[in-house]
């Protein structure tokens, strides 16, 4: 037996493309802020960032597609005024695990 799916408009979507080139871009401004939110709505590379004090003043956490895909959304940075770029790959995400606690002898 077969499930029929309803879709609107007709089409399928399409479905979204595997992003397993995972990396963090810090980014200096130039003479004016970035915006944050027309960067993330303009790239679907962009899965989140944090607004920075110190060497960088934004850090964006990246999923893309492949490298060509990498260096597009590192062009568009500099294109949009940002002084620097710094492009750090992810190589495996830690996450903390829970606690062992052992008896003190």
């Amino acid at each position: 037996m077969t499930a029929l799916h309803l879709v609107p408009g007709g089409r399928e979507p399409e479905p979204e493309p595997a992003r397993p080139l995972h990396a963090v871009a810090r980014v200096s401004y130039g003479p004016l802020p970035l915006d944050f939110d027309r960067l993330a709505a303009e790239f679907p590379a962009v899965r989140g960032g944090l607004a920075l004090a110190g060497d960088a003043d934004l850090e964006l956490r990246l999923a893309c597609t492949g490298p060509a895909e990498l260096r597009a959304v590192a062009a568009a940075l500099h294109r949009a005024g940002a002084a620097s770029v710094r492009i750090d790959l992810v190589l495996r995400t830690l996450t903390p695990g829970p606690v062992t606690l052992r008896p003190v002898n």
